[in-house]
């Protein structure tokens, strides 16, 4: 299913939220809103307590969605829910390692693929460590998606091709998720360099994307736009009508849409 929805538009919407966050109730009506906005793949957050990729904003989401109860059984539980409100979309797990090691590989895969999740990334496990889990993953009927970033050394790719994963999140900077003032002046550069070496691999980039005017500029390079701190703020800051509002005007531009 992740690999058919780029098929749908030249560049596709790629929404995160966090899991609980800022409520179990909420955030489930922020995946609906999402379906409804227009997002062609969800990534949903697990939360988790030492989240070294993600900045301010999302660390905060992911405390709050702690605080409420919150752990990978849990969106599991969610995600099920998700799919019996009639949800279709392609979902995500956006998770780190460490909970996915205290359930097991071959039931954490078991349990994903029953609740309804497409597919897994996983922030701290590169290829090099986790092809065993990958190629688990992909047994049970869920795909790969992998992380890449401007230092990761050209000589490590063929392993990344040959996990075959549905697509790569680019890393549009060296730093953490959140909101940012200015794209990277050779991100378009980069991510043709990575296409020359991929070429049979969807190109989706993320970390810092917070305007319209990026989403915009970032839907002419690549695949798929992510968009993740801006929305994660916007849900817990002006709610969810907000947020739905907010996720349209970026679906709308990345699809297509004029400024």
């Amino acid at each position: 299913m992740i690999k058919a929805a780029f098929d749908k538009h030249k560049s596709i919407f790629i929404p995160f939220i966090m899991a609980g966050h800022p409520n179990l109730a909420t955030s489930t009506k922020a995946v609906m809103a999402l379906v409804g906005a227009g997002a062609d793949i969800i990534e949903l957050g697990v939360p988790f307590s030492d989240p070294i990729a993600d900045g301010p904003v999302n660390q905060r989401a992911a405390e709050l969605a702690i605080e409420n109860g919150m752990n990978l059984v849990e969106v599991l539980a969610q995600v099920k829910a998700i799919r019996g409100l009639g949800c279709t979309t392609p979902i995500i797990l956006f998770t780190y390692l460490n909970p996915i090691l205290v359930c097991g590989y071959n039931q954490f895969c078991h349990q994903a693929k029953a609740a309804g999740i497409d597919g897994v990334l996983v922030v701290d496990l590169p290829p090099e460590e986790g092809e065993d889990f990958y190629i688990t993953l992909k047994e049970a009927g869920l795909e790969v998606v992998l992380l890449v970033s401007p230092t990761t050394d050209p000589v490590r790719l063929p392993l990344y091709a040959k996990l075959q994963p549905s697509f790569i999140y680019y890393i549009s900077r060296l730093s953490v998720t959140g909101i940012q003032q200015d794209l990277s002046h050779t991100l378009e550069r980069e991510v043709n360099d990575l296409r020359n070496v991929m070429p049979n691999t969807k190109m989706a980039v993320g970390f810092g994307i917070s305007s319209i005017e990026q989403a915009k500029y970032v839907s002419h390079i690549a695949d798929g736009v992510i968009i993740g701190s801006k929305l994660v703020s916007t849900l817990e800051t002006f709610g969810i009508a907000a947020f739905e509002d907010k996720a349209k005007e970026f679906a709308d531009i990345i699809h297509g849409g004029n400024l």
